[in-house]
């Protein structure tokens, strides 16, 4: 059987390491992509591809890693050592007869001590574009990694349908049908497959769900966020899913930039995964954003460039609509965090002052911003409540209530515990100041109320890191427990008391109990068998003989 480097070095049209300017070529030369008039590149996925595909990604179950992986956990798919090699090998023969391949090596992580070796192997020129974009070069100092030795494969080929036969059978079963995708992760093997997943999305965040189950055994807390620094070297880091606010958030005038997806925590402070930006463009408004606006949309020589404009209404002057959402809500734009104006060259940073928590609560029942203990801090983590918002996934068109344990389940595939005791002695070790941050709804739910103002939340997330919370007097939520600021400097106090901004407060009162049902439903059903420190189930919600907030001291 030939190997996929035998395969690659008989291949007669196989590029290694081509150049940047050879990718973006290539992607125009192939219809991979049009030009825009700013010299970024405009691509579609199939309609099935708009999204991540979780019910269609596997880890390979090995006898040596299995018991470090939660396989109650909703999206940890197991897949059996004998099929992931049969789609292996037919991926291997579609490589083969690929018209064009690419193989390029690139890193996950800023920080050299634990970079991971990362070979990308495609057979479209926009995938490795893409790859090139979102992954690290690889630093001089490679050797010094603990994982040098321990790199990663990842084979890309998103228009390859997946044949059922006889020796492809156990994936998911689709109107009557076998899945034609299948998004695969062998920690063993150290090889990761994607197969007929045309959004670009999911070749970092298969790559960042192996981050996050490695890193973890070297006492290096994997978080699903975006980080700042300010001038006098405090550091920020907003957790949150996707639509929450990540990375518009971070991309603050007053702030240098250090990433907008995932971080690594180790003992030696945070640092970026990444070396690029993968934005939700929808709605993207140029006065309201203006850092993610030109990074995306600067006019550069398009050889020079590289930026991918994806899933968005393009006409065929090259002009674009950022508002029309029919293809889908997530339309998405990749770019060099380089283009970005504020940005810490290094992309790490030392401990972070200050977590922030983001939550899209589309019911509108929660604070802007509340303060969280540490023992609230783990079990918001822990939970990690938001609503999934319309578009981040194929087929999700309206707010869904959901719980992605640590704000990022589909990419924590480790048992809970591992997570949570990182969390817990770096909180006691450094002491940030945590805060849930709501840039969901207020004044009602859903289609009812607005959406959290950026501006506002903007002015929320600038008095958190700043300190100007540290010595506000707060309410406690009878309902959440959290600490709810009485009064901040500039902002109109009844915006911070989520009953207060609804017309019906007997039917805030309403909405509030039923979250606060299923906040307890979850647990019970998720955690209940594996969390038992008091401490963190204290923190649970509770619905109130009476619903008012009271009065108490910071």
């Amino acid at each position: 059987m030939l190997t996929l480097d035998d395969i690659i070095a008989k291949h007669p049209f196989a590029r290694k390491e081509p150049t940047r300017s050879e990718m973006i070529q290539d992607v125009l030369d192939r219809h991979e992509a049009i030009r825009l008039q700013s010299g970024t590149l405009a691509t579609w996925t199939e309609k099935n591809s708009t999204g991540r595909s979780p019910h269609d990604t596997y880890i390979v179950h090995h006898p040596e890693s299995a018991p470090h992986i939660d396989w109650t956990s909703p999206n940890n798919h197991p897949m059996e050592e004998t099929l992931f090699d049969a789609l292996l090998q037919e991926a291997r023969e579609a490589v083969r007869q690929a018209p064009r391949l690419y193989d390029i090596t690139r890193t996950l992580g800023a920080d050299s001590a634990y970079a991971l070796p990362i070979r990308i192997v495609a057979d479209r020129a926009i995938s490795v574009l893409f790859a090139d974009t979102m992954f690290r070069p690889t630093p001089r100092d490679i050797e010094k990694s603990i994982f040098f030795d321990k790199g990663f494969t990842l084979l890309v080929l998103p228009h390859e349908k997946i044949k059922a036969g006889k020796d492809i059978e156990g994936l998911r079963v689709v109107n009557g049908a076998q899945s034609e995708v299948a998004i695969v992760m062998d920690m063993d093997q150290r090889i990761c497959l994607v197969l007929g997943s045309s959004y670009c999305g999911t070749v970092k965040k298969t790559m960042f769900t192996v981050m996050n189950y490695i890193l973890p055994e070297h006492a290096i807390l994997p978080l699903h966020s975006s980080a700042m620094v300010d001038e006098k070297g405090r550091v920020a880091v907003l957790l949150g899913l996707s639509g929450t606010g990540k990375t518009t958030l971070s991309n603050d005038e007053r702030r240098l930039f250090i990433g907008d997806d995932e971080h690594g925590w180790s003992q030696e402070g945070i640092a970026n995964f990444e070396n690029g930006c993968y934005a939700k463009t929808i709605r993207l408004n140029k006065e309201r954003e203006p850092e993610i606006y030109h990074a995306l949309f600067d006019e550069r020589p398009v050889k020079e460039n590289g930026c991918i404009l994806e899933n968005a209404m393009v006409y065929p002057d090259g002009s674009y609509d950022l508002d029309d959402d029919r293809y889908t809500e997530n339309s998405r734009g990749s770019f060099p965090i380089s283009y970005l104006n504020r940005r810490k060259q290094d992309a790490k940073a030392s401990h972070p002052s200050t977590i922030l928590f983001l939550t899209a609560d589309a019911h509108g029942v929660l604070p802007p911003i509340a303060k969280l203990t540490t023992e609230q801090a783990l079990y918001w983590f822990l939970m990690g409540y938001t609503c999934k918002l319309a578009g981040t996934e194929t087929g999700i068109t309206q707010p869904v209530t959901t719980f992605s344990r640590f704000f990022g389940q589909p990419f924590m595939p480790r048992q809970p515990m591992d997570y949570l005791l990182l969390l817990e002695k770096y909180l006691h070790q450094y002491t940030p100041s945590v805060y849930l941050v709501n840039t969901g709804w207020s004044g009602g739910p859903y289609g009812v109320g607005k959406r959290m103002d950026i501006g506002l939340t903007r002015m929320l997330v600038d008095a958190a890191l700043s300190g100007t919370l540290d010595s506000a007097a707060y309410k406690q939520d009878a309902r959440f427990h959290v600490s709810v600021p009485v009064s901040i400097p500039g902002v109109d106090p009844t915006v911070l008391d989520p009953r207060a901004t609804w017309t019906d407060q007997a039917q805030y009162d309403e909405r509030a109990d039923t979250l606060v049902r299923e906040f307890r439903d979850h647990f019970e059903k998720s955690f209940a068998h594996s969390i038992r420190d008091e401490r963190i189930c204290s923190a649970n919600p509770s619905t109130p003989s009476s619903v008012r907030l009271r009065q108490s001291v910071a």
